[in-house]
């Protein structure tokens, strides 16, 4: 018997299911961003923040962001662009800009949050990790996951 190609027909087509859109885009992985949101129960209503970072081709942009089913929520932004403002005069598309677009997101969630005061960082980067550790009677050091996009 012959080999005989196998045509897609109207019953292949009528049950057919598309992707969500962002998806078909290649815009969204659904199942990191599952992983991302999704909030264990027992911490009952408390937001998941991500930050979320996005180069284009003339800024980079920096986001505190957390989800509702109402759909994401940006609590506080930062944009490469208005580094000038505090002095920075280099290119604002390289790491260093997105070292300092970070810092400065950094800064605003924590005045935002009115953790600025308790929280006030390093005086002299020495290159090193450190771990904030919680104050004593103070809330506990703010935390966000990365979200990096697609790579």
């Amino acid at each position: 018997m012959p080999f005989v190609k196998q045509q897609k027909n109207k019953a292949y087509f009528k049950r057919y299911q598309v992707k969500y859109r962002r998806r078909r885009e290649g815009k969204t992985d659904y199942y990191a961003r599952k992983r991302l949101v999704v909030q264990a129960k027992n911490k009952y209503n408390s937001p998941k923040y991500r930050m979320v970072v996005r180069f284009t081709n003339k800024d980079i942009i920096c986001q505190i962001v957390y989800a509702k089913l109402q759909g994401d929520f940006v609590l506080s932004a930062a944009y490469a662009h208005e580094l000038p403002r505090y002095g920075i005069k280099g290119g604002l598309t390289n790491w260093a800009a997105a070292y300092a677009t970070g810092l400065l997101l950094a800064r605003r969630t924590l005045t935002k949050l009115g953790l600025a005061d308790k929280y006030e960082g390093f005086a002299e980067p020495d290159g090193t990790v450190q771990m904030i550790e919680a104050a004593e009677g103070a809330p506990r050091p703010f935390k966000a996951f990365l979200d990096v996009g697609c790579l």
